[in-house]
């Protein structure tokens, strides 16, 4: 049946997304459906039939004066679904994963039934780029993505976009402390768009890049780590995941001994702060400059779509810091907490490390007690901001043979300051 889809705003009122005619099934919410119809309905390229919600086939291609094929919207779950598991199916019977046709059959009428039910579900990037070559001939340009060639098993590049599109949800990327070879921090960058563009998320360990004030090759002294993940942030907000209104996910790990943790510990309170005084003081400017405000359209609010937290960094990513057992015993020991140089390791930075008074909700605690950085609570940002706060290092090896030491894991929803449930965004495992 026909199904209206609730108009997505603009803080300013603007309508952000609309679709009255969206076909979906009866007992499906309202969330259900604004999610299906505003994120994973292909939006462009889709041959428009006479029978507005037809399978592809089902009905004749509507063809403009030029005769070619009108594009448009998806417009019926039954589209959506089709081109999933038809895909799906269309993979197994090339490459032999099926008996007969009955069997291939079958599979698409069970994974059809349980999705239309809602009894199971794709991830994101599922959603937004399988099937849109088999279904509607939807491709374009390789991209940079690695496949591995059903006939050879080997490891080669996509020769396109959408024949064998990038379906698949969490990334681990390591990052070299290098500007911009491969590998390095530039590169990185990239690689990570790469994945935005199609839905995934990416999630990265930093603490191999020198911190700030230690030696560069060419005699300088490097601007640090927090410079870096400024850029590396902004890239993130200039990104809409999947191409929908959908925000990147992205996480930023760093280990507790880098020297720079303080400040990345600190970045996102004192980026609250700063919101807090453009918002504030934009109440205390002058009659003109209120004006000259209103005419350039400068309107500064606590909305996190807003201006005010556009204009600071810090906004597009889940920070966690890696808490190692020797963090602990330092706290037990009242010994110092030593950083060393990533270049140099006997240069190091010393922070106190001890016990202070007991926070709200999870901190990072030994025997019932929260534990400071100098004098920093690490527990304060997550309850200022809803980030992830700390993990605790519990797997040392990772559980491939050959997998090496594991430098990053995602943490689930946990109960934060305040009582908000948070589930974080960057999704590395």
């Amino acid at each position: 049946m026909g199904q209206a889809v609730e108009p997505h705003f603009q803080p300013d009122g603007s309508v952000v997304f609309e679709m009255t005619d969206a076909e979906m099934p009866a007992g499906w919410s309202q969330l259900a459906v604004d999610i299906m119809v505003s994120k994973y309905f292909r939006k462009a390229g889709v041959p428009q039939t006479e029978q507005p919600y037809a399978l592809p086939g089902g009905s004749p291609v509507v063809k403009g004066k030029d005769g070619k094929a009108l594009t448009g919207p998806e417009r019926s779950a039954r589209q959506v679904i089709h081109r999933l598991a038809g895909c799906w199916r269309f993979w197994g019977e090339e490459h032999g994963y099926f008996d007969t046709a009955e069997d291939a059959q079958a599979f698409y009428d069970e994974l059809v039934y349980m999705m239309v039910h809602q009894m199971c579900a794709p991830n994101s990037p599922q959603w937004f780029n399988t099937g849109l070559h088999f279904a509607y001939g939807i491709n374009g340009p390789a991209q940079g993505h690695c496949i591995v060639d059903p006939r050879t098993g080997e490891v080669v590049l996509a020769p396109d976009a959408y024949s064998h599109p990038q379906p698949h949800a969490c990334f681990i990327q390591s990052v070299s402390d290098d500007l911009v070879s491969d590998g390095g921090i530039m590169d990185l960058w990239v690689r990570e768009a790469r994945l935005f563009k199609y839905g995934s998320g990416t999630g990265t360990n930093f603490s191999n890049l020198r911190a700030e004030g230690e030696r560069l090759s060419g005699g300088g002294k490097s601007s640090g780590l927090m410079s870096w993940l400024k850029i590396g942030d902004r890239a993130a907000g200039a990104i809409k995941s999947g191409g929908t209104t959908r925000r990147a996910a992205k996480m930023v790990c760093l280990d507790m001994d880098h020297p720079d943790i303080r400040e990345f510990i600190n970045w996102k309170v004192r980026e609250e702060i700063k919101v807090a005084a453009l918002v504030e003081g934009m109440k205390h400017l002058s009659e003109d400059q209120r004006e000259t405000a209103t005419k350039l359209g400068l309107k500064l609010d606590y909305d996190f779509n807003g201006e005010s937290y556009l204009t600071v960094s810090g906004q597009n990513s889940n920070n966690s810091v890696r808490v190692p057992n020797e963090f602990f015993e330092a706290v037990d020991a009242g010994a110092k907490w030593v950083a060393p140089f990533r270049t140099n390791p006997e240069i190091e930075r010393e922070f106190e490390a001890r016990a202070g008074g007991l926070s709200r909700g999870v901190a990072v605690r030994r025997s019932g007690r929260a534990v400071r950085l100098d004098d920093q609570r690490v527990a304060h940002v997550p309850e200022r901001g809803a980030d992830q706060r700390k993990q605790p290092v519990r797997d040392r090896r990772h559980a491939g043979r050959d997998g090496g030491r594991v430098s990053a894991h995602r943490r689930p929803g946990r109960q934060v300051g305040g009582g908000h449930q948070r589930q974080g965004r960057g999704v590395v495992r």
